[in-house]
């Protein structure tokens, strides 16, 4: 996600949990948003392993701690709220089966079935899964969105009004809003824009950012800067695969 684009989404915007809160904007608004957005790279991320489906639901289900691996019944139980919440989307075409399956010296681990046009797609979750980084940031989410949104919840940015029924309807509808009007290009570096482009996207003292980098060990930096821009492409490659599923804040 576009790091000015998410900044022109709530510009002015204004959440209302439901029809009595006051409003969410400003920083309180911006920092929500900005979770989501990192959550939705995650997940991005993440289906190049898992379901995507299934990915997206752990927001609306609640948190599996790992212990729960060793409570069968338990376990379960959270598997058939989550089998709930994959079937009860909108698409008659693609059902879901989900159930705890025993593994021979690795104990238990979730089963994904996924049947669409007559195929079934099978997909194992493993119990180091829950117990991720990426997961701790999907869960974190999802007890943050867990009942925020309410009766009457509505969004304004401007003189536009957007009646709404979950926080991920009102973050749609305030990017469809930002991108009224706008074209969005790509450089590979700052010379490859004109002067405005570079003062609207980068040197505005009224909307740049700056961050302090701090260079603790020089030798290290030196060896991660050779790892990533050298002519060895076998090195690189296997940085890349060690941390892929580590990074944040990715914009791709």
């Amino acid at each position: 996600m576009n790091a000015l684009l998410l900044n022109t989404a709530i510009e002015g915007a204004a959440l209302h949990v439901n029809s009595e809160a006051p409003p969410m904007s400003g920083l309180g608004l911006e920092s929500l948003a900005r979770q989501y957005v990192e959550v939705l790279a995650i997940i991005k991320r993440s289906a190049r392993r898992y379901d995507e489906r299934f990915l997206e639901q752990l927001l609306y289900v609640p948190r599996l701690g790992t212990e729960l691996f060793d409570r069968p019944d338990e376990l379960r139980d959270w598997c058939r709220k989550l089998e709930s919440a994959l079937n009860h989307l909108h698409d008659a075409s693609r059902r879901y089966r989900v159930s705890v399956e025993s593994v021979a010296g690795s104990g238990q681990r979730i089963n994904l079935q996924r049947m669409q046009h007559g195929l079934t797609a099978e997909k194992h979750i493993p119990r180091e899964f829950f117990d991720s980084a990426e997961y701790r940031r999907i869960s974190d989410l999802a007890r943050t969105l867990n009942d925020l949104i309410g009766p009457g919840a509505h969004v304004v940015r401007g003189e536009d009004r957007q009646e709404v029924a979950s926080f991920k309807a009102a973050m749609s509808w305030l990017f469809d809003q930002a991108k009224k009007g706008q074209s969005i290009q790509r450089y590979k570096g700052l010379g490859e824009m004109n002067a405005s482009q570079l003062w609207d996207t980068t040197i505005n003292p009224e909307t740049r950012r700056l961050m302090q980098v701090r260079i603790e060990d020089a030798v290290a930096a030196d060896d991660i800067f050779t790892t990533l821009m050298g002519d060895a492409v076998e090195p690189r490659r296997e940085f890349i695969e060690k941390n892929a599923l580590q990074v944040s804040n990715l914009d791709v």
